[in-house]
């Protein structure tokens, strides 16, 4: 599948990234193994903050950001997505953590991105993903997200489309998961206008459906959360659906038509239709202990009907980003210093047809960025050659701290005036325009605009953007009536209840109910970036500033005065002037000199570069921005020649080229160069308990390793046999607990392909011994939290051992792609002799629980084959079990609270179309 790639320069230690909108490959495995010796590339920006961050640059180890910028459309999430990838390629620290860390960005894309007349995968939501280290391994990551554009889910303008899930899911799931969801064709959803798109198009999102699901199975969710979760979302379409029509009194009733969608959104909520029928038509309120109930109107109906699935939706999506949180949580001791690599990626600026309450907070988020950009790299900079005395002729750039400024000025800036405006019931959208147009009319960076609509004109950094108040204060308070969220906190589905008990937090993370958050949505806006700031100004920064060609989505296609607008609005003229004469690099004498005390290379490499512009102050040094790069060239180089010198210490002549403190810095250097080990090499068995006896301290360790052993048995009884028996037997490919040695001693005169796999002998889990071409290899088989398997290494998580194996049949496993093609089979100890085998007769014995039938199947010739038989098959989007008559069994996965309920709602809306279709036709 193409994904939008890009072509790279720097201005100094800047990437600048332009998309051609295009397939390039500049992505492949070997291009990520060289970033030392890459041109421009992001795969560099990668490295360069990995290697700050472990110390091994400019200062000692040091938290650093990574912030990507730029227009709608110009990259930025695919940007993040392959600096994700890069550094973790970088860790090679062999842990699922790491894959895990790579299915977040896909999952929450599928939740927060939509097709845009800008972007077809435009994000509508911000994010800053911290990944956590201890020296050079990942141990956690969190989610901080900002500002999801909710109205979406309700609106979209033309051209545009409602968040990527609702397509992934129509066209991913079942038929069986369709019924039991609640779910439609999908024109029939008001929500989705009736855009759904072409018939490649839809496999294209049941594709997506697919990855997303596994996703959400390799982070770790568990089955009842993702029926639940889909469940509601669905419940969020059916809502869409349901109108209102007058009575003769006062009242609005459900049209007929839309009863049968009242229904269904009742049972996917999990609440009485009756319940939800009263809280969309009325509010009720509690004034000196009396209840006084008032009547909706039409509108007010329909407001409240979207103030739901807009409420709704946004909490699925903050509790998906708090799971997240939870699920990749650094598990270390408290006490243990952990170092910060953030990556911000957040919505670009935007200037639409109708700009709406939206883009001003996203465009306020991106006057904040360019601030940190100014201040980073003009501001600070060349303060500090004041401060220094050193000598400079300063550059002038275009501040935007008046703009922010005309929004944040206490009480009079555009969010205290919104906020006022916002806590009066009876202010108008008009009310609020014009108090700005009172307030600001003679600002320059704001224009009055003479129009009977609320309209308004801010000048931002990027350009004017004329802005539609309508609907300003309504979005700005964000508020649900209490009965509303007294009928979902009550809902019997769980998850539903959670999500309106707890209460978002300024950053939209979910809190406890108990805690109290009062805000208002663009004053939450400035809150969270100013936690975004703190964090970032803390951290040292890498800029990657995305560049979109032209405005048609098209490739080969450059439209050089877009391209020059966008480098001189976002300052990069002059940052190239200030990149070409400045001294990025400013570490103290003390910084500098304790590198050397440490033994590490910098004042031999020093003496290897021409410093043609070298600068000191009394107390700093100030290098240039290539400095950095080329004394870790110069690392690199002494790294392979320190690894030559120790395989050639035996040799008296490799003195004649060295001297004896050069082979020091050497042989320091050497241990940053040492090879990692790899998946398939990281499981170590210990010996045999026979060979431990009579060793020194040998009966403790059989202790203990007898102890592990049966701790593993019972672990495996317990909870596993169940799901690997398959009709009373163990599959012929499981051995159950044997040793390494064992195995491969069973695969001795075995073919390529032949395969078992064991249960650890020290360990809660299972290893694939595997026969390649020269050797036998042996993969880690991880247990996830929520009951999935999955080979270390690997991005694909499976019910089942044997959806495991059967997958591997038609997929190699990484790195050497080998396929498992010959189940290794028990060895009978009397080969003559009829009847089970009594090695795997011992098996059953041993590992099957009491009260399990021990009869064992047939042996079948071992290979596999590459279609399941029927006994253990598994539908896309995580379909029923059947057995081996096709029989379906309902109660064998997690079903919605009320199913019963919404498949009766289903069946009644069809028949009121069929009879509709008949009248028409007639």
């Amino acid at each position: 599948m193409p994904f939008d790639l890009w072509k790279f320069t720097y201005i100094g230690d800047i990437l600048v990234a332009i998309n051609p909108f295009k397939y390039l490959p500049f992505y492949e495995k070997e291009v990520s193994t060289s970033t030392t010796k890459l041109p421009p590339h992001i795969f560099a920006v990668a490295d360069r903050a990995y290697q700050s961050m472990l110390g091994r640059l400019s200062t000692g180890p040091q938290n650093q950001c990574i912030v990507i910028s730029g227009e709608s459309g110009a990259g930025k999430t695919e940007s993040t997505k392959l600096l994700l990838r890069q550094i973790m390629e970088l860790c090679k620290a062999n842990s699922q953590l790491e894959q895990q860390i790579l299915q977040v960005n896909p999952l929450l894309e599928a939740f927060g991105n939509a097709q845009t007349v800008m972007n077809d995968n435009s994000s509508r939501f911000g994010k800053y993903i911290q990944l956590r280290f201890h020296n050079s391994s990942v141990k956690g990551a969190k989610i901080n997200e900002y500002l999801l554009e909710k109205s979406r889910v309700v609106h979209q303008d033309e051209g545009e489309r409602n968040f990527h899930i609702f397509y992934c899911m129509l066209a991913g799931i079942s038929p069986d998961d369709k019924e039991m969801y609640g779910l439609l064709d999908p024109t029939q959803y008001r929500y989705l206008n009736g855009r759904y798109g072409s018939e490649d198009t839809v496999r294209t999102w049941g594709e997506k459906y697919r990855y997303l699901c596994n996703a959400m199975d390799m982070v770790g969710f568990e089955e009842q959360e993702k029926v639940d979760m889909m469940t509601i979302l669905a419940g969020i379409l059916s809502l869409g659906n349901i109108m209102f029509e007058p009575t003769e009194t006062d009242a609005l009733k459900v049209t007929e038509k839309s009863m049968g969608w009242l229904k269904a959104t009742a049972g996917q909520f999990g609440v009485q239709e009756e319940e939800l029928l009263r809280s969309l038509i009325c509010t009720l309120s509690v004034t000196r202990g009396e209840a006084i109930r008032r009547l909706h109107n039409q509108q007010q109906a329909e407001d409240a009907r979207d103030s739901i699935a807009k409420v709704a939706y946004g909490r699925v999506f903050g509790w998906i980003v708090s799971k997240v949180n939870e699920l990749l949580a650094p598990n270390v001791d408290l006490d243990i210093e952990l170092n910060e690599i953030g990556i911000l990626d957040i919505f670009g600026f935007e200037n639409f047809a109708v700009n709406r309450f939206e883009q001003l907070c996203i465009n306020l988020a991106n006057e904040q960025l360019q601030y940190f950009f100014n201040h980073h790299i003009f501001l600070m900079e060349q303060n500090e050659y004041k401060q220094e005395g050193i000598e400079w002729e300063t550059i002038a750039f275009k501040d935007n701290k008046p703009i922010l400024d005309l929004f944040l000025t206490k009480p009079i800036g555009i969010l205290s005036l919104l906020d006022e405006q916002s806590a009066f019931p009876q202010a108008s959208d008009r009310d609020f325009v014009d108090k700005l147009n009172s307030k600001f009319k003679s600002s320059p960076h704001y224009e009055v605009v003479r129009s009977h609509s609320p309209l308004f004109t801010v000048v931002h950094y990027a350009g004017k953007v004329q802005y539609n108040g309508g609907g300003f204060l309504e979005k700005n308070r964000d508020t649900i009536p209490a009965s509303i969220r007294g009928l979902l906190i009550n809902s019997v589905t769980p998850l539903l209840s959670v999500l309106f008990s707890a209460t978002i937090s300024r950053t939209g993370t979910l809190m406890p109910r108990k805690a109290k958050v009062n805000h208002k949505i663009l004053m939450s806006v400035f809150h969270s970036l100013a936690v975004l700031m703190e964090k970032m100004f803390a951290a040292s920064p890498h800029f990657v500033r995305c560049i979109k060609p032209n405005g048609s989505k098209l490739p080969d296609l450059v439209d050089n005065k877009m391209i020059m607008d966008q480098l001189r609005y976002n300052g990069l003229l002059e940052t190239i002037r200030i990149r070409r004469d400045g001294f990025s690099w400013r570490p103290s004498f003390t910084e500098f000199a304790q590198r050397e005390i440490k033994g590490e290379y910098f004042i031999y490499c020093i003496s290897e570069i021409h410093l043609l512009s070298f600068s000191f102050s009394s107390s700093r040094l100030f290098f240039k921005y290539w400095h950095q790069e080329e004394l870790a060239r110069q690392l690199e180089r002494l790294g392979k020649a320190a690894l030559v010198i120790q395989k050639s210490k035996g040799h008296s002549d490799i003195w004649d080229i060295i001297s004896v403190s050069q082979w020091r810095l050497l042989t320091l250097s050497a241990s940053l160069c040492l090879p990692q080990a790899t998946p398939f090499d990281n499981l170590e068995v210990h010996m045999e308990l026979a060979e431990l006896i009579g060793q020194a301290g040998g009966e403790a360790r059989a202790k203990e390793k007898s102890i592990k052993r049966r701790n593993t048995i019972r672990w495996f009884k317990e909870t596993q046999a169940r799901k690997v028996v398959r009709n009373g037997a163990f599959p012929c490919w499981f051995h159950g607990m044997i040793s390494r040695r064992q195995a491969e001693d069973l695969m001795t005169d075995r073919p390529v392909g032949c395969f078992l796999i064991r249960v650890g002998q020290s360990r809660e889990g299972y290893t694939l011994t595997y026969r390649g071409e020269n050797r036998c290899r042996h993969y880690m088989i991880e247990m996830q939290s929520n009951g999935k398997y999955v080979i270390l290494g690997e991005d694909k998580a499976h019910a089942s051992l044997t959806d495991l194996v059967q997958h591997h049949c038609q997929v190699g496993i990484k790195p050497f792609n080998e396929l498992l093609t010959v189940p290794c089979g028990q060895v009978r100890t009397n080969p003559g002799m009829a009847g089970p085998d009594p090695v795997h007769l011992k098996l059953q014995r041993l590992f099957m629980p009491s009260g399990q039938s021990s009869s064992l199947e047939a042996q079948r010739p071992p290979v596999l084959r590459r279609i399941s038989d029927g006994r253990h098959h598994a539908e896309a989007g995580g379909a029923r079990v059947r057995d081996g008559e096709g029989e379906s069994h309902p109660k064998s996965r997690p079903f919605p609270r009320l199913y019963p309920s919404i498949r009766l709602a289903m069946r009644e809306i069809q028949q009121i179309q069929q009879v509709r279709g008949i009248e028409g036709g007639d």
